[in-house]
């Protein structure tokens, strides 16, 4: 912590932000929404901006955690503190701390960008003063001819432990996650300042029975929760996405492209969409390929870019969401066995993605052991 080592025995589900001002006294990490939405407590976590108050204390045994008074001496958080102070972009200073970390992130990470970028990147740290002028000038003079920092760079990719072989409760499959960078998956579409992922999922069918219906959009479509099609002409396509992310609920609204190699069982996509109600953006890329299996059964392996904007930027480096996409592959997988075998889907077609019943279920995969265990 801070560069120095802490030891400490926490409840499991005490949060960090909890765990920071409670036990260690480090009061520079605010809390004010509780649910990852605002920002105020993000710290840095291995390398990574992480929001500490959905980051339980007990999951980051072995991290390497800053947090604002860590920053005291480091050379461009003074060139940040400075630049706040002559733009004016301080006022209540309850958003303040989260915004020196994440400002220092985009300066160290991207270097020299403009206006424009600066503020998507900002748009999962509010300021309740909306005093966002004097932020965006004071990160836009800081990152003012610098340039981008590899080793930073790579800390936006999602990183995670593999899984540790236990299936998630009542899954049908199980998968082995392993995180990548967008320009490592050029096959799936470059997406600027995207996160991606690559599930690897296991179905019960042949790959002949698989690739059947992943090629046909408009049976695979529904095997998503919260996915549909409204049209499909040829390699272009129209549709829509529910999303319900904690106390964020949006329906997405876009076009998408995809295409198709038969011999080699492969596919992409690359869309876009836009959500009338909280006014967020998104950019997606995905690429799938079936792959044969060990005993006459299949894995799809997926990888997925992303990049939201607007309200639902912040769940951009949320390690809950990562999760909740892992589970959402392993419906998908019991959606798409029972669209092969004829049985009835795992979940309701049209349901939201990521509502509560992927959330809870994440808890459980998270907290829930069985007697044996």
């Amino acid at each position: 912590m801070n560069g120095e080592k802490v030891v400490a025995e926490v409840e499991p589900r005490t949060q960090l932000a909890d765990f920071l001002r409670g036990d260690l006294h480090l009061t520079g990490t605010h809390l004010g929404c509780e649910q990852g939405v605002c920002g105020a407590c993000t710290v840095m976590v291995d390398g990574k901006m992480q929001r500490s108050c959905i980051t339980f204390a007990s999951d980051c045994e072995g991290a390497e955690i800053t947090t604002i008074e860590g920053f005291d001496d480091d050379p461009t958080m003074g060139e940040l503190r400075e630049a706040f102070s002559e733009c004016h972009a301080l006022q209540c200073g309850f958003c303040t701390p989260g915004m020196l970390t994440t400002a220092r992130d985009i300066v160290l990470r991207l270097g020299d960008i403009p206006e424009t970028r600066i503020r998507e990147e900002l748009s999962g740290n509010i300021c309740r003063c909306t005093g966002y002028v004097g932020i965006v000038e004071a990160v836009k003079r800081v990152s003012a001819g610098k340039t981008a920092n590899a080793s930073a760079a790579s800390a936006r990719v999602i990183s995670r432990k593999l899984d540790s072989g236990r299936p998630l409760p009542d899954a049908k499959s199980r998968q082995v996650t392993k995180s990548v960078s967008a320009a490592d998956t050029p096959a799936a579409g470059q997406i600027e300042g995207g996160v991606s992922i690559e599930e690897r999922i296991r179905v019960g069918a042949t790959p002949a029975q698989v690739w059947a219906i992943l090629s046909d959009l408009q049976r695979v479509v529904p095997c998503v929760p919260g996915a549909e099609i409204t049209t499909l002409e040829g390699e272009n396509l129209a549709g829509k996405v529910k999303i319900a992310l904690g106390p964020i609920k949006a329906s997405f609204s876009g076009q998408a492209s995809v295409g198709m190699d038969d011999g080699k069982r492969e596919g992409w996509m690359t869309g876009k969409g836009r959500d009338s109600g909280l006014g967020s953006s998104a950019e997606g890329a995905a690429r799938w390929k079936v792959i044969d299996g060990a005993n006459g059964d299949s894995i799809v392996a997926v990888t997925l870019t992303w990049k939201l904007s607007g309200a639902l930027a912040q769940f951009n480096r949320a390690g809950l969401v990562q999760d909740i996409v892992r589970r959402l592959a392993a419906t998908f997988a019991a959606n798409l066995e029972a669209t092969i075998t004829g049985a009835a889907p795992a979940a309701k077609p049209g349901a939201a993605l990521g509502g509560f019943g992927l959330v809870w279920a994440v808890i459980k995969s998270k907290f829930w052991r069985s007697p044996k265990d």
